[in-house]
């Protein structure tokens, strides 16, 4: 039996609460973390987890091991990443989530560059539009758009980008163009949807709007005002493209000028892996400011 991995394996199903999904996020089979479990419970001549067929329990001898083995764990964690900060090797394994469409534009491609410069990195690039639980989940960096919720993961402002209102062209010769957000609130209105609702932020003004269509992904409402149903308000990085080639045009509303963070995100630890501090040092400088998308559309920088 190899102790660490042992060790490491009751942790993630004792904070987990679950066989299964500590299996996922550790890569491993649920039959080898049963294994792991089993033989270190062999070894410590005790019982750690008592299993139910709907839930798993923590003897008390488990509940003062799990202390343990946290601290253990961690200890190991934070010399590794001492011994990495002084290291010009970056290695190891990465796992890092972002959300789909703005990671398949311009996450993707970065850390694939990333890569090619530190061969020994094995990265696992998860996307999608869930705000994933790092410490559960098992996730060393995500990045994240927009206002960041209290918490106590750590962030790292890695570019800016604009919120711009657009719509097509036959749109607007249709219906007219707004100028105020008064006037905006009164037209077909392509809504996003979050998990605090549709409206539109505006600074600290919320604007409820009404509209035919609302999604959960951005590149849906883009199609659907690039085809003239109505009116966006979507990030210079999902619309530069339509803008620069006319399928879409920005809605000159002066009170509408919105900035959102994209920011890297991950766990408050002592001492930051080198291969985290690395990849988001890279994000930074391969996005800039303004970042790519916004300098294709002649965008200024944003002023702090």
């Amino acid at each position: 039996m190899n102790l660490l991995d042992a060790m490491t394996a009751y942790v993630r199903v004792a904070e987990l609460g679950s066989y299964t999904r500590a299996a996922e996020t550790l890569d491993l089979s649920r039959t080898r973390i049963s294994r792991l479990i089993m033989e270190l419970e062999s070894h410590l001549g005790v019982r750690l987890l008592q299993r139910t067929t709907r839930r798993l329990h923590l003897t008390e001898a488990g509940e003062s091991y799990l202390a343990r083995a946290q601290g253990i764990l961690q200890a190991l964690e934070e010399a590794e990443a001492e011994l990495g900060a002084g290291s010009t090797e970056v290695c190891g394994r990465l796992r890092v989530n972002g959300p789909m469409s703005f990671g398949m534009r311009f996450l993707s491609p970065v850390i694939a560059r990333f890569m090619l410069e530190h061969p020994a990195l094995e990265v696992r690039l998860d996307l999608n539009d869930r705000r994933v639980d790092l410490l559960e989940e098992g996730y060393d960096l995500a990045i994240r758009i927009g206002s960041l919720p209290d918490s106590s993961l750590v962030a790292r402002r890695l570019a800016r980008c604009r919120m711009i209102p657009c719509a097509s062209p036959e749109y607007l010769a249709r219906f007219g163009e707004p100028r105020t957000l008064a006037e905006l609130a009164e037209h077909r209105c392509l809504r996003y949807r979050t998990a605090s609702g549709t409206d539109w932020q505006f600074g600290s003004q919320r604007l409820t709007v009404n509209g035919p269509l609302e999604s959960n992904n951005g590149d849906v409402l883009t199609q659907a005002a690039e085809a003239g149903l109505g009116i966006a308000h979507q990030p210079s990085f999902l619309i530069h493209e339509s803008i620069r080639s006319g399928r879409l045009v920005p809605l000159l509303i002066e009170e509408a000028s919105v900035t959102i963070g994209i920011h890297g995100v991950y766990p408050a630890r002592r001492h930051l892996p080198a291969k985290v501090e690395r990849l988001l040092d890279f994000l930074a400088e391969a996005w800039g400011d303004p970042p790519e998308w916004e300098r294709e559309m002649g965008l200024s920088p944003l002023t702090q």
